[in-house]
Order: structure tokens, then sequence, then C-alpha cells
């Protein structure tokens, strides 16, 4: 039996005697997993701390049990039965693949994650009517809970608090907590965000699992179950709607909103309705309120209570601000952003909200915080929160620091895989509703650049209809500009909309004015500035724009003098790239791990002050430490005297490290290869993931002491890499050094594939039938397809779960050209294989009802290219897709007739 999912808002606690047996370990076992780069707070975390604050600062209730501790976990494969043992320790809330979890392993999308948790309750101190609910702040990406081996329910999306009502799985005693949970970051059917598989620039490593805070409370049957509430400044009011479960039959309401303590509105109804779920909807009045800004971010606190007689069954503590936002015109006429009935340019930077050793997790509630007072203490006044949906503590601090949150969903997959717009959709609406009471929160952005666009009209429009209260920015970026040229033109721009947004790298430029519509540049900047020490992929920074220390500031004014210019012109807002440098992008003010700041704080803040004015809201604190200024003058001029050091025995990790990158730059390739051999050699952990991914990257010869490891253990360095991590790097060394050389000088396959087999082994061998296949299929004048044919099954047969070529292509081939039953049903499987695991898009389906349909099997062809043609609708092959099926229905082949 699955239960009804009970929404965020239904959870809170008398007293739970909640603890975690010997079984799971004490806290002095746990220690964060080896990386090269962390937050000053990571020292801060331990089991007996890990985010410790109470979760839904929206929805609070007195007594409340955190869970946030040492797990169990276990990783198995798809079709496993509940692991009978456990792998080790994991410390939640941190993802899997953090340091912080102190584990760091990847999370491949053909395995499980598992979690294991003991409790113990007593049903003798049990009151009558109380229920002990399951909290969970957020997991990725699919959720199923046991309790004592008894599904208890099950959950679909990353972003989004859930949890379920567990009293009827509870025994006296002893009571099992088990999690599994599916997350294919970017190859699933799931919102994901940046988070991929195998990170690069732009893209940053997945956080799998658990990754906010898990609770248990207890609550009367009778509750409150969630809030909505809308200021409404110009008629002096806030709305309220309130949800109870549970009959409210006899009951009173009791609403208070206070200001520094003492009640300045209240409301009393008497509740009448028998039914099990209710929603109350009433206004109180809020005569001459203090306004929400980011100048004054004053909120009020509010008290609600479901009283029965003379005892309160249920009490929440929420708070509110009193503000509106809206477009309006200015004296010019110019449609422009208005908060609280005033023109306030939106001063804004791009946000991604990852940490280097927490990943989506921020290591305390302290570093949270941070980011955001350090935003506004730079002097911006808005944060464009991007692709990410924080945990709620985090919007509680924008709300308290006050600044302006633009709020970016989490956009569908790229090519909307099978049931990638349903997900969509249900975490979007779900989004708004857990988010929606936060002041702070003004836009919400519908997609971002076309990643996963779609129906863009319909969906602004519904947005528009879900919550009417805010702006919905329905394409940030749909015209992007990089360099001043367009990169994507789009016919019909912001459709519904109601702010035209482009984005424009490196300098910012205007969006074209449409009525009733503000301007804005979404993004800008990026502009790259390594900091020696304080990187995270220290091979390859990246930014839009590369520029020393001491160039930035200049070109920083420069920039900011431009938008005082586009402002004149009429734009509204502009988002910088960005606060933090991220993994591989380096284009943040300050460094991934907030250590060091690129433009000192006084300086940025009076640059920024040119368009957003700094009242008493933007006080900087004196108390408040941001980041250490950069040290300008250390750089790659300094490497004849850091070589001089190595060669007088300086060899510490960091310094060699440090001297490896110089070497690569300035292209000194003994050199690299001697000082790398050196640091390699050293590493006390040269299986951790931060170790693995630098010695990844400056392996380049079957000489490196890389490529020995690789060769040694490729699943351990997969497994803290990303999937054939390790394959790939020697296969590509292999090419390069064996296969590439021979083949210039024209050596048969045969002599090439037997020495290569000698040398390496059955990796070795494997590289080269698959090189055969390539060739004799794609690469050669007069194609060979018996050879084809041959190599596409030894090799499948050998590299099925690592394949470096695109199946759907390579299969096509053998539809098109083999008439071989057993050829042809081989490839049937392979499809089939691939599309149960990554590959659902229209093509693949296409391909595999055309290899079914060749072997008679044409009743099953035809489901699977009615699927490809359901998804396939709008694409260039929507037309090819229908003759196809309709072929197949008529009973003709679809394959060339002339083989």
């Amino acid at each position: 039996m699955t239960n009804k999912i009970i929404s965020l808002g239904i959870a809170t606690i008398v007293s739970l005697n909640c603890y975690a047996q010997n079984k799971i370990p004490a806290p002095t076992h746990y220690q964060m997993a080896p990386i090269h780069m962390q937050s000053r707070w990571a020292k801060n975390v331990g089991p007996e701390n890990a985010l410790p604050e109470y979760p839904r600062p929206q929805l609070q209730r007195k007594n409340w049990q955190n869970l946030n501790g040492m797990w169990e976990y276990s990783i198995t494969d798809s079709i496993s039965a509940i692991p009978s043992s456990f792998d080790g320790n994991i410390l939640v809330p941190y993802p899997l693949e953090s340091a912080l979890s102190g584990v760091q392993r990847v999370l491949l999308p053909d395995q499980r994650l598992w979690y294991r948790r003991i409790i113990q309750w007593s049903a003798n101190n049990k009151k009558k009517d109380e229920h002990v609910i399951l909290n969970f702040g957020g997991v990725d990406w699919q959720t199923t809970v046991f309790i004592n081996k008894k599904e208890v329910g099950r959950h679909t999306g990353g972003y989004q608090g859930f949890s379920f009502d567990i009293t009827e799985y509870l025994k006296s005693g002893d009571n099992e907590i088990l999690i599994k949970v599916y997350d294919p970051s970017d190859k699933g059917p799931n919102p994901h965000g940046k988070q991929v598989l195998n990170p690069g620039n732009i893209y940053y490593t997945a956080s799998s699992g658990i990754w906010q805070t898990v609770w248990l409370e207890t609550i009367s049957a009778i509750h409150i179950s969630n809030l909505k509430l809308t200021p409404n400044i110009d008629n002096e009011v806030l709305g309220l709607k309130i949800n109870t479960i549970g009959k409210t039959e006899g009951l009173k309401l009791e609403v208070a909103a206070l200001k520094d303590g003492k009640i300045v509105s209240a409301y009393t109804a008497s509740l009448d309705k028998k039914k099990n779920e209710d929603e109350i909807n009433f206004s109180i009045p809020m005569k001459k309120a203090r306004l929400w800004s980011p100048e004054d971010p004053f909120l009020y606190d509010l008290s609600i209570k479901l009283i029965k007689g003379n005892k309160t069954l249920d009490e929440v503590k929420s708070y509110f601000g009193m503000r509106k936002i809206n477009i309006q015109k200015d004296e010019k006429g110019t449609d422009r952003i208005f908060l609280n009935n005033k023109y306030t340019y939106n001063l804004g930077i791009l946000d991604q909200g990852f940490w280097p050793d927490g990943l989506y997790t921020a290591p305390t509630d302290e570093a949270l915080a941070f980011d955001i007072k350090t935003i506004k203490s730079l002097g911006f006044n808005t944060i464009r929160k991007h692709i990410k949906i924080e945990p709620e503590r985090w919007y509680y601090h924008a709300d308290k620091i006050g600044v302006l949150v633009w709020q970016d969903f989490v956009n569908p997959p790229h090519g909307l895989p099978e049931g990638s717009r349903e997900n969509f959709e249900k975490e979007v609406e779900e989004t708004m509703s857990q988010l929606y009471n936060h002041p702070s929160i003004i836009t919400w952005v519908l997609f971002n650049e076309r990643w996963g666009a779609y129906d863009q009209k319909r969906l602004t429009n519904w947005v528009k209809k879900l919550d009417p209260s805010r702006i919905v920015n329905g394409h940030s970026g749909e015209l992007l500009y990089v360099n001043d040229q367009l990169r994507t033109p789009s016919d019909s721009p912001w459709i519904g909309s109601d702010i035209t947004d482009v984005h424009s790298y490196p300098d910012p430029r205007n969006a074209p004015p449409q009525p009733n519509k503000a301007r804005v540049v979404g993004e800008f900047g990026g502009v790259g500035v390594p900091v020696v020490g304080h990187e995270w992929d220290d091979l390859q920074g990246w930014g839009y724009l590369q520029v020393t220390a001491a160039e930035l500031k200049g070109k920083y004014t420069h920039m900011m003098k431009i938008l005082k210019d586009l402002e004149s012109a009429g734009l509204s807002a502009s988002i910088y790239t960005q606060p933090f440098d991220v993994e591989g992008e380096e284009n943040g003010f300050l460094t991934y791990d907030r250590e060091i700041i690129k433009i000192p704080v006084t300086e940025l803040r009076t640059i920024n002050q040119e368009l957003v004015k700094q009242a008493n809201g933007f006080t900087l604190d004196p108390h408040f430490y941001i980041a250490a200024d950069i040290d300008k003058n250390d750089g790659d001029n300094r490497y004849e005297e850091l070589t001089n050091e190595y060669y007088k025995g300086k060899i510490d990790s960091a310094f060699l490290r440090r001297l490896i990158l110089m070497s690569m730059r300035k292209k000194d390739k003994a050199k690299t290869t001697m000082i790398s051999n050196d640091y390699i050699s050293k590493l006390i952990s040269p299986y951790s993931k931060s170790n693995l991914s630098f010695i990844w990257r400056v392996t380049k010869s079957s000489k490196d002491k890389g490529f020995e490891l690789f060769l040694a253990e490729p699943q351990k360095v997969d497994s803290a890499l990303w999937e054939n991590s390790a394959i790939t790097k020697i296969k590509t060394i292999i090419e390069a050094e064996e296969i590439a050389p021979q083949r210039k000088l024209n050596q048969n396959w045969d002599s090439i594939q037997q020495n290569v087999k000698n040398k390496f082994g059955s990796i070795g061998e494997e590289l080269v039938i698959g090189k055969r296949m390539i060739y004799y299929g794609f690469e050669t004048n007069a194609k060979e397809w018996g050879n084809y044919a041959k190599y596409y099954q030894l090799y499948f047969e050998r590299a099925l779960k690592r394949p470096e070529y695109d199946i759907n292509n390579c299969s096509w081939l053998i539809y098109e050209n083999i008439d071989d039953v057993k050829v042809l049903e081989f490839a049937i499987s392979v499809m089939k294989y691939a599309i149960d695991r990554w590959d659902q898009s229209p093509e693949a389906y296409d391909t595999y009802a055309h290899l079914l349909h060749k072997v008679n099997k044409s009743n099953e062809a035809i489901i699977w290219e009615e699927k490809a043609l359901k998804l396939g609708k709008g694409t260039p092959y929507e037309k090819l897709f229908a003759e196809t099926l309709q072929k197949m229905k008529a009973g003709l082949p679809t394959w060339p007739q002339n083989n």
C-alpha cells in the first residue's frame, strides 16, 4: 500500500525518542573525503551538527527531531531487492558525490542508492490522534521509503520537499528507515539543472540522493497543512489561504500578525466544515504597513492556531513581507520594473548555488547565508538563482537580508525524452507552491537559452495564472549574443512574457522594446580570472573573456558604464555572471572556496553604486569578513623561479601541482612528465576523486604514472570520477601512440590489433575492434558491410556498457545494409539496451522500430514507431516518422530495396 504524500506543511513534533542505534557508527567515525579545495565552513561539519537548524521557516512548530547525521548506505544495480549488507556510512544530508558526505562516489543511471537508519519509538508514549511524520527537504530524484521493510510511499522530484505519515508502520522498539533513490542525473527524463555525470566548463558535478534535511515530527490528526500568503499593499491587506487536514467542525482558528512582538492585526473564526480537507480564505488588514524592500527588509511575524475548547491542537509560526512587484510605466512612458509602486533597477548577479565540499548542499547554515550577505554587501540588490531550487532556509535568509530574487525553474533535459515534459510541469507547480510565500522572490524564470524549451506561450500563461502576483520572465536569453554575434534567433521571442530578456557576453546590451514588457539583460560578463591555489579545475579555468587580475576592475567598470547608458535608454535590470567561481568556471568575483575576492570589496561597492544607491539596507557590516584581496603579482612570470626551487628539492604536493600547470602552459613537455610523475608518486590517496580528476587531465602518454593507475584499477577510477573515465583515457592514449601512427604507414588492421592486444590486453583489443567497425561502415569509400556487421557484433559484445560510438547511428547502418536475421536480432538487443538505460529519443525509438519491422515483428514495431511519432511532434522528423508508421501498418518494407 502506498500512502498519500503529505504536503510540506503538515509536519511537527511533540516528543519523539529517536536515536541512532549502535548499528549506526558513532560520530567519531566520520571523516570528510579528501578534496583539494574546501570552504572555511567545512571544518565545522560533523555528525552531531549537520545542518541542525529547523529546515522550514515558513511553517514552524516548536518541537522536532533532526535525523541528519550518520546513516548507512549501499549502491546496488537497478534490479536488486533491499540490500542485505551496506557499503559504509554516509553523512546526511550531504550528497553522495560530495566530500562532506564522507563517501564521494558517483551514482550511475543504472544503479540505485540506499540509505538505512534505525530509530526507536514507543507506542506507550503515543497520545490519541497523534501521527508521526517523516519529512524530507529534498532528495534527488526518485525516492521510495520503507519502514520496517514495508513500502510507505514514493516521491519524484529532486528539488521539492515531501512527507509521509509513517504511524501505521511503526512498532515499539527498533524501527528501520530504508530509503531507495534513483537519480540518472543528465541521462534521464528528470529536471537536473547543471548537474552532469561528466562535468565540464558550464556544467558541474552531480548531486545524488538526500541533499536537504531529514526530520521527524508528530502532529495532531487535525492540523494546518499549508499556508498561502499574498500581500496587497494597495488595498492594505494580507490575503491568507490556510489548508487544514481533519474534521475541523467546532474548532476555532486564531491568526495574529505581529510587529516587534506586538499584535498589529488579528483574525478569529469558528470552523464548522465536516469534510476531511479544508481550505479557509480570508484577509487581515495591514494599515500603514511597513513595506519590505532591499533597503528595508522588514518582516512581520505570523501566528496561527487551531483550538478545540481550551486546548490548542495545532500552532504554527510563520512570517511575511508586505511588498508589490509589477511592470509599470515611468514618467517617460517606459515600461520598467516597479517595487512597491516605485521604479527599482534590478542590479543582479547570477548565483549557481554550488559548493566545493558540499556540491548542492552548503556546509552550514552560516555558509548558506554568507553568499546572500556577500552579494548584497558588494552593492547588488538582486540575485538570479540559476537553474536550481535552494533549501527553504536560503529563501528565508534572502527575505531577512533583503535581496530581490529571480527564481529559475529547473529546465527539462535536452532532447525532451519521454516523460520529461510531465516531470517538468509537475516540478514547476510544486516549486511555485513551496516558495510562494517568500517576499524576496519577485520573478519566475521559465526557460533559459532554449534549454529544453517547449510550448513557451502556453507555459508562460500557465505560470502567470498560477501566480499573478509576480513577474514572469518567459524566456531568459531567448536571444543570445556572444561577442556581438547573435547565436540563437527566434521568430516570436518572449511570447506572453512580462520581460524581454537577452543574454550578451561579455559586454551587456539592451533588449528590444515590446509593449508592456520591461527590458533586461538576463546575463552578461563572464570575465575569467584564475587565482593560484584557489582553483577547482586548475587545468582549464574558463570564462567568456580571460583577463589578468590587474585588468578585471577596469573591465568591470567599463561594463557598468555601458549599463548606465543602457538604463537611461530603458533597461530595467542586469544580471552579471557571476559572484563565485564554480568548478571549471573562473569568472566569479570570489573564488569557489570563497577565500579570495578579485576586486576589493569597497571598490566593487563604489562601482555598483552608480546604478543602485546603497541606503541603510546596504550598510557594510564591519564585523562581516568576506574574503582576502587577490595578489595581482603571482602568476606564470615566476616559472623559472619555481623551477629552480623544484631542482633544489621543493616537492610538496601543492607546489608540484602548480608547477605542473605552469609547465603545461609553457608547453614544456619534458618537465610536465617529470614533475607529474613526482607528484603522483607522493600522493597518499591517488584514487580520491580530486586527485584522480587532476591526474586524468595531466596524463598524456603510456609512460605516465597516471596511465598505470587507470590501467590497473579502471573500476575504482570510474567510481570516483565518471562512467568510463579510465577506459576513455586509456583508449585515447593507445590510439594516439599505437593506432594512428600505424594507420598512417598503411599497416593492416590484423597486425595492429595483435600488437595492441599484446601490449594492452583486452582494453586495447576492444579499442581496435571499434575502430575497425567504424572504418568498414563509415570511412572507406566502398563500404564493406560484411566486415561492418562482424565488427559491430564483436564490438558491442564487449563494449555495450561503455560504448565510444553512438549506438543509434551504428545500428541504423545494420538496419539499412544487413539482411542476416541473427545480426538484426543482435542489433535489436543493442538498441533495447540503449533505450532502457539512456537514449529515450524519438530517433532511437524509430531505429528500434525499423529493426523490429525488418525481422517481421511488425506489431511491436508499430508500437515503437507510434512512440517515436509522439515524441517527434514539431521536429523535422515528424513527417518521416508518420510515413514510416503508415508503411508498417500496411505491411510494406521500410528498408532500401536495392540491398
